[in-house]
């Protein structure tokens, strides 16, 4: 039986993968090892092949569509409707390849290496400017703990860290000032 669409569920090691025919009949639904998915879908004539846009979905949509298989992302919560049971992977791969037929379904452009690698900057840069709120934060609630205040925006926080480091502390308890200057070491890190 000719296979037509196949809804993929990616894992780390078994990915699951379900199959229809043209009519709508299940042709299979199997566990497939990372190292032997290429090869499955070497084996396969081209079809549609369903993902949730997910962590490493980008990557498998690039190499399937390297295969000549017609690769469509969509966002996991448009999936979720068309989970008929318990989650289990089968299920979800069955809901996945339900979805993707659908007429109404949004799909995710598959993105670039380079688009990738672009996002991980950003993300990387937003993670890094939150640490450094938290810790600046961390070291202004300490401080204000003994009554010191310090001015407002996260520059007077770094001068005073710096200060700190380079022996001026405050008249606080010496685990105290240990801990300060921890937080100091590390949001001087950040904003590096």
């Amino acid at each position: 039986m000719h296979v037509k669409t196949i809804g993929l569920d990616l894992a780390k090691e078994v990915f699951q993968v379900h199959g229809v025919s043209v009519t709508g009949d299940k042709v299979f639904n199997k566990k497939i090892k990372r190292a032997k998915l290429l090869e499955f879908f070497e084996g396969l004539p081209p079809c549609v092949v369903g993902m949730e846009a997910c962590g490493s979905a980008h990557h498998w949509g690039r190499e399937l569509r390297n295969l000549g298989h017609d690769v469509r992302l969509m966002p996991a919560t448009y999936v979720k409707p068309y989970v008929n049971r318990g989650k289990t992977d089968a299920v979800d791969a069955e809901a996945i390849c339900e979805a993707v037929g659908r007429p109404t379904m949004r799909f995710v452009e598959i993105k670039t290496e380079d688009q990738q690698a672009l996002l991980t900057a950003h993300r990387t840069r937003e993670l890094i400017v939150r640490q450094r709120t938290q810790v600046s934060n961390m070291i202004r609630g300490m401080l204000r703990e003994f009554v010191y205040v310090l001015p407002t925006g996260v520059e007077a926080v770094v001068r005073f860290s710096k200060s700190h480091l380079e022996g001026d502390q405050p008249k606080i308890p010496e685990l105290a000032n240990g801990v300060l200057g921890t937080l100091c070491y590390q949001l001087l890190g950040l904003s590096a």
